[in-house]
C-alpha cells in the first residue's frame, strides 16, 4: 500500500515539476521578448537621435559656411575675372545641317533577287516569271515613291534649317551690332552708354552671394570723368542670428545658440565695407577704355526710416575713390573697414544694424544729366505682364548669357518647344528643348509629363521647363531621375539678374504676385494632389493631416481627421480611398494658407476597431502621389511602425523659399496615441 502510494505521489510531483518548468519557460520567453522589444525601441530611439543630431550639425555647418562666405566676399571677388564688353558678344556658331536618316537614299530593289520560282511546264514557268516580274515592279514603284518622299522631306528640312540659321545669324549680328554701338558710346564718354556699361559690369558679376540685392542708380559726369552711383547693400539679416544648432533629446527639438550681438554687428559692418570695396574693384577693373578717373559711391539699404517709419533709402556708407589711389591698394590683404575709412577717407555707419545713416558727398541726381536706374521694383519689366513672344525671347537671351546657343522657335508647328538650345560643353552638353509657361498658379504635373514626351520625341539630351510661378510635389516627383530641369519664378528672376538681364514678378519684385489668387474651396482648376496611403498588415488606422507653421498647427480647424473632414478653406480634405490605398487625403498645395510652411501626415491606431493593437504590424507603407485623374506620379516611402507605439508621424511636406513643397520623412512614434501626438503640435486635448 505504501509503495503504491509513493508511486502516485512521485507521479504527481513529476507532473507538477513539468508544469513548473513550462511556466518558467513561458516566463523566460516573455522576458526575452520584452528585452528584445526594449532593445528595438532603444535602437530606434538612438537612430532617431543620431538623425536629428546630424541634421543639427548640418544646419550649424550651413551657418558657418554663410559667415565664411561673408568674410571672404572681397577676396573671392578680386580673384574673379574682370568684366569685358566682349563677353557680351555672341558667336555665329551654327551647327551643320544634320538630315539624320533622310541622308540615306532608299535602296532600290535588285532584279536578280526576283527570279522565277518553280515551273516544270512552259506555262508554269511563264506564270512564275510573270509573278516575279510583277513583284519586282511593285517593289520598285514603292521604292521610287519612298525615295521621292525622302527627297521632298529632305528639301523641306533643308529649307527649315536655312531659315532658322538665317534668323539666328541675323539675331546674333543685331545683338553684336548693339554691343558695338554701346562700346563706341563708352569710348566717346556718352553718359548713358557709360552708365549702362558699368551697370552691366556689376550685374554680370557672379561674386555676389545669393540673396544680395542688386539695385543701382547712376549718372556719369563726363567733365570730371566721374561715375556717381547709389548701390543697395544687404540688410542686417545677411548675418545669421544663430551661431549653432544642437538637438535636445529631452525636448525632442532643435535649440539654436544665438550669435553674440557684438560679433554679429562686427560681421555686418565688415560685410558692408567689403561690399563697397568690391563695387569699386569691379568698376575700375571693367574700365578697359579708361573713361573713369574717379567713382563716387554711396551704399544704402531699402528699409523703414527709424524717424518716420516710411520706406526709404538709408545710406550706411559713402566714399569717393580716385583711380590712381585705388590702383595702389592690395585689396586681398587689407582690413576692409580700415581701408574704407582710412586709405579712401570714406564714411561707414558706426551702427549700421540700427540704421544710423551717413551723409553722401555726391549723389547721381547732383550730376545734372539723366539718372539711370536698374534693379528697383518699378523699372524692371513685369514678367507677368510681358508679351508671350517677348518673354520667350528673354528666356532665349538668358540661355545665351549662360554660354549656350539658343533661338526661339516659330509659333506654329513648334512641337511643344518654345526655345531650342545647344549646350556646347563636352560630355554633359547637347541639345536642350525649353518650354516657357507664363503662369500665376502652380504648373500642373501634366505639363512636366508633356515636356518629357517632347524630349523623347526630339531626341534631346535635356528638357527645361521655365515658369513665372512654381511647381508642386507631383511635378518634382515625376521629374526626379529624368533628364528634366524645373526653373520656378524666383529662381528665374535670380538667374536673369545674375546674367545682367532684367525682370520682376509683379509689384513685389522677385517673389510671388503682390495679390495672390484666393483659392476656391473645391479647387475647380484641378490644381491639387491626392495622397493615397497603403500599408501591409490588418491593423485599422486613422490617417490625419495637420496644416502647420513650424511645429505648431495653425488652428484646431486645420487638423483634418475623422471629426473634421476638411480645413475651413477646403485646401485639405479627407476623401474615400480607392484600391490599393487604405486611406486618402486631398491637398491643394498652392491654396494652403500663406503662413503655412508644413503639411504633416500622421497615422494612428483606431482604438475602437483595434483597442489592443499597436503599430508593430504597420509595414511596407508608402504614400502614393496622385494627380486629379488618379494617375500615380510617384511613391514616397515612410517608416515602419514599432511595437508599443499607437501613433506615428509619416512625414511632412515643407514649403521652401523657392515656393516648392518637398517631402521630409518622419518616423517619430507615440505610445499615447493620437492625443499625445497632436498635443506636440499645440492642440489641447480635454
Amino acid at each position: 500500500m505504501s509503495r503504491r502510494s509513493a508511486g502516485f505521489v512521485s507521479t504527481w510531483a513529476e507532473m507538477q515539476r513539468q508544469y513548473q518548468r513550462q511556466v518558467e519557460a513561458e516566463e523566460r520567453r516573455r522576458r526575452e521578448e520584452a528585452r528584445q522589444a526594449r532593445n528595438h525601441q532603444r535602437r530606434a530611439a538612438q537612430e532617431y537621435r543620431e538623425y536629428r543630431q546630424a541634421e543639427a550639425r548640418q544646419r550649424t555647418a550651413e551657418l558657418d559656411e554663410q559667415v565664411a562666405t561673408l568674410q571672404a566676399l572681397l577676396a573671392a571677388g578680386c580673384r574673379a575675372p574682370a568684366f569685358r564688353a566682349s563677353s557680351l558678344r555672341r558667336v555665329e556658331e551654327i551647327p551643320a545641317f544634320d538630315p539624320g536618316p533622310l541622308a540615306w537614299p532608299v535602296r532600290m530593289p535588285d532584279p536578280n533577287q526576283y527570279q522565277a520560282q518553280g515551273g516544270w511546264t512552259a506555262n508554269r514557268r511563264a506564270q512564275a516569271q510573270a509573278e516575279a516580274r510583277s513583284r519586282f515592279e511593285h517593289d520598285w514603284h514603292a521604292a521610287q515613291a519612298a525615295e521621292a518622299q525622302r527627297l521632298q522631306q529632305l528639301a523641306a528640312a533643308q529649307r527649315d534649317y536655312e531659315q532658322r540659321s538665317a534668323a539666328q545669324r541675323a539675331e546674333v549680328r543685331h545683338h553684336n551690332a548693339g554691343i558695338d554701338e554701346a562700346t563706341a558710346g563708352v569710348r566717346r564718354g556718352d553718359p548713358e552708354a557709360v552708365v549702362e556699361y558699368f551697370s552691366a559690369a556689376l550685374y554680370s558679376s557672379a561674386s555676389w552671394p545669393e540673396g544680395f540685392p542688386r539695385q543701382v542708380a547712376a549718372a556719369f559726369d563726363s567733365a570730371a570723368r566721374q561715375l556717381v552711383l547709389d548701390w543697395e547693400l544687404p540688410g542686417y539679416d545677411v548675418v545669421p542670428e544663430a551661431k549653432s544648432v544642437r538637438y535636445v533629446p529631452a525636448q525632442d527639438q532643435d535649440k539654436e545658440s544665438a550669435r553674440p550681438v557684438t560679433q554679429r554687428r562686427a560681421l555686418y559692418r565688415e560685410a558692408l565695407a567689403q561690399s563697397m570695396l568690391l563695387v569699386l574693384h569691379q568698376l575700375f577693373a571693367a574700365d578697359e577704355y579708361g573713361v573713369l578717373d574717379s567713382v563716387a559711391l554711396n551704399g544704402f539699404v531699402d528699409a523703414p526710416d527709424p524717424a518716420t517709419g516710411r520706406q526709404a533709402h538709408i545710406f550706411l556708407a559713402t566714399l569717393m575713390a580716385q583711380r590712381a589711389v585705388f590702383r595702389d591698394l592690395h585689396l586681398e590683404q587689407v582690413d576692409p573697414t580700415s581701408c574704407l575709412t582710412g586709405a579712401l577717407r570714406g564714411q561707414l555707419s558706426t551702427r549700421p544694424d540700427q540704421l544710423t545713416s551717413v551723409r553722401p558727398a555726391r549723389q547721381p541726381q547732383d550730376v545734372g544729366n539723366q539718372v539711370v536706374t536698374h534693379g528697383g521694383g518699378n523699372d524692371e519689366p513685369d514678367l507677368y505682364e510681358m508679351d508671350p513672344i517677348v518673354f520667350e525671347s528673354l528666356v532665349a537671351d538668358l540661355f545665351r548669357a549662360m554660354g549656350m546657343q539658343a533661338v526661339t522657335t516659330q509659333r506654329s508647328n513648334d512641337g511643344g518647344v518654345d526655345v531650342d538650345a545647344l549646350d556646347p560643353t563636352p560630355i554633359r552638353g547637347g541639345k536642350i528643348v525649353v518650354q516657357v509657361k507664363r503662369y500665376r498658379n502652380t504648373v500642373p504635373p501634366t505639363a512636366v509629363r508633356d515636356l518629357y514626351g517632347t524630349v523623347q520625341d526630339a531626341g534631346a539630351n535635356k528638357g527645361v521647363l521655365v515658369t513665372t510661378s512654381g511647381f508642386g510635389p507631383g511635378a518634382h516627383t515625376f521629374a526626379r531621375g529624368k533628364p528634366l530641369e524645373l526653373i520656378a519664378g524666383g529662381e528665374l528672376v535670380d538667374l536673369l539678374h545674375r546674367h545682367g538681364l532684367r525682370g520682376r514678378l509683379g509689384e513685389g519684385g522677385r517673389t510671388a504676385p503682390s495679390q495672390p489668387v484666393t483659392p476656391e474651396p473645391a479647387a475647380p482648376n484641378g490644381d491639387y494632389n491626392v495622397l493615397g496611403m497603403t500599408w501591409s498588415g490588418n491593423v485599422a488606422l486613422d490617417v490625419c493631416a495637420l496644416v502647420c507653421r513650424g511645429s505648431r498647427v495653425l488652428s484646431e480647424d486645420h487638423f483634418v481627421f475623422f471629426n473634421n473632414p476638411q480645413t475651413p478653406d477646403g485646401s485639405v480634405r479627407a476623401m474615400p480611398a480607392s484600391a490599393p490605398d487604405k486611406a486618402a487625403v486631398r491637398v491643394a498645395f498652392d491654396a494652403l494658407p500663406e503662413d503655412a510652411d508644413r503639411f504633416v501626415l500622421v497615422a494612428a491606431v483606431d482604438p475602437e476597431a483595434n483597442p489592443n493593437a499597436d503599430l508593430s504590424g504597420f509595414t511596407d507603407a508608402c504614400i502614393r502621389l496622385l494627380d486629379p485623374s488618379m494617375t500615380e506620379l510617384g511613391r514616397l516611402e515612410v517608416s515602419d511602425g514599432r511595437a508599443g507605439e499607437t501613433a506615428l508621424v509619416l512625414g511632412s511636406f515643407r514649403h521652401r523659399a523657392s515656393g516648392d513643397w518637398d517631402f521630409v520623412l518622419g518616423g517619430k512614434g507615440y505610445a499615447g496615441g493620437l492625443e499625445q501626438l497632436v498635443q506636440d503640435y499645440g492642440i489641447e486635448v480635454e
